[in-house]
Order: structure tokens, then sequence, then C-alpha cells
């Protein structure tokens, strides 16, 4: 009796620590979707109404104005496509340098192993700081120019952590069979190990896809051409657009008229810089899961 009653004890604390976890899923889950829905009705809604009634769903107070001139701005698209180029570009870089750094890392058999992964730790930690690192990119002739972008952070260590420890649950019997076939190192890189390798590899371009969409300071501090600035700095620009000083502007109407147009841009250059991500997600969700468990596992 003391032992089925010991289980149905044990049963009933997993079934609390279950609910309390839905329970709190499902608040994050609130906190999650709340945020997106009201950004996206308000893109769809007249200003005007907004602030004085809030949201409404009656379609006559919505309006795609706001659509409309993100469209027709030159200066968004021209964003769009540079923050396109940008994470591309980017992504394709530092997956590329991970996984090949990564690799050596995995062996047992790399002189100079913990020396190397000790040193990677450390900058995890600690680094040169903005002036020295801003300093450095001058020095290099990189400021104002693409490169600046793409090159500072396109090693990610904590990716190729993942990465080293993905690559240790792939059966050393691949190599040794890549071996007595004859392949090279660089054949068994790129022919065997990086066809197995497609679930990391799928989590690592949404990682540095989404980090590198989303990431305005570099291109903030670099980039001093506004033909080469990202979307991010382009929805920056229309926020602070939105916050003009009355004392600086005659007209009244003028101002109020700029400021409901700033304020609907916000909301739709939002939503339209959220639908590449939304729309890689289910291309890539597949191998998240698998990508990110198997290389747990046995790092």
């Amino acid at each position: 009796m003391s032992a089925g009653a010991g289980k149905i004890k044990s049963f009933s604390r997993d079934k609390v620590v279950v609910a309390v976890g839905n329970i709190v899923l499902i608040l994050m889950l609130v906190l999650i979707i709340v945020p997106v829905l009201y950004v996206l009705l308000c893109s769809f809604m007249n200003p005007s109404v907004r602030n004085s009634v809030g949201i409404s769903l009656k379609l006559s107070d919505w309006t795609l104005e706001g659509y409309r001139r993100v469209f027709q701005d030159p200066n968004i698209w021209r964003g769009f496509r540079n923050s396109l180029f940008y994470s591309v570009a980017f992504t394709a870089i530092s997956v590329f340098a991970t996984m090949m750094a990564a690799y050596p890392m995995s062996r047992r058999d790399f002189m100079g192993r913990k020396f190397f992964n000790a040193l990677f730790i450390f900058t995890m930690f600690f680094g040169g700081g903005l002036m020295p690192t801003y300093i450095l990119m001058d020095n290099l002739g990189l400021v104002n120019t693409v490169w600046a972008i793409l090159l500072p952070g396109c090693m990610n260590i904590w990716n190729m952590i993942l990465a080293r420890a993905y690559y240790k649950t792939v059966p050393i019997e691949l190599r040794e069979a890549a071996s007595v076939d004859g392949a090279s190192e660089v054949q068994y890189f790129f022919k065997v190990l990086m066809p197995v390798c497609r679930p990391i590899i799928a989590v690592l371009c949404m990682y540095q896809f989404v980090a590198m969409w989303n990431s305005y300071f570099d291109a903030m501090i670099y980039l001093d051409d506004q033909t080469m600035q990202p979307l991010q700095l382009v929805i920056r620009s229309i926020l602070v657009q939105n916050q003009i000083n009355p004392n600086l502007v005659a007209n009244m109407e003028k101002i109020a008229e700029t400021a409901k147009l700033a304020d609907l841009l916000k909301y739709s250059t939002i939503v339209i810089s959220s639908v590449p991500l939304l729309m890689m997600y289910p291309f890539f969700s597949k191998y998240f899961e698998k990508g990110m468990m198997v290389g747990s596992v046995k790092g």
C-alpha cells in the first residue's frame, strides 16, 4: 500500500508540474501574440480613430494608406533590399566560417584543441569595446562599406559550440568509410559531413538571418551613406519623425498630419519587415527541433 500510495503521490505531483508548465507556456504565448496582433491591427487603423477610441474592428475605421505609402517610399524599398542582402550574405559567411571552425574543434586528434577552445570561450565574455573596435575598422578601411556589417560578427562562438556538439553525434564510421574509399579530409567534409549536418546548418542559418535582419546598431555606427542603410534604420528614422517639436514648425495642421502619417507608417513598416522571417520559418522548422536536440545531447 505504501508503494502504491507513493506512486499515486508522485503521479499527482507530476500532473501539478505539467499543469503549471502549461499555464506558464500559455501566458508566454499570450505575451507574444497580443503585441503582434496589436501592431497588425494598428497598421490598418486610422490613427485618429485609434487615438480617440482605441482598437476598432469596424472596417470603416480601417485604411490601407500606411501600406500604400510604404510601397511608394523609395527609402523603405532601398532599406528592404539592403537588409535582405546583408542578411543573406552575413548568413552564408557566418555559417560557413562557423562550420569550418567547429570541425577541428570536434576532433580529438586535433593538436591544440583545448587551447583554441579556451581561446574561443574567452572571446564570449571579453571584448575590445566599441571605440577600439571602431578604430580598428577605420584603420582597416572598412567604415562605410558593406564589410563593416558582414565581417565583425560573422563568427559566433555559441553557434560554433552547437555545431561542434552536433559533429560529435555523427558516427565515426562515416569517416572511416570515407578514408577506405580514398576521400581526403576536404572531400569528407563537403561531400559526406555537410549533407549529414543539414539540421544544424538550418538552425544556424535561421539564427544568423534573424539576428542580422533585426540588427541596426552596427549599421548606425559604421554606415554614413544613407543608400547603404538597412531597413531597421529606416524604421528608426520613422520613429524619430513621429516625435516632432511643435516649436520648430509653424503650421500646426502639418505637424498633426505628419505625426499621423509617421505613426501609420511605423506599424505598416514593422509588419512588412516581419514578412521574410515568417516566410522562412516553415522551410526551416522541420530541421529546427532535430538540429537543436541532437546537437545538445552529446554537447
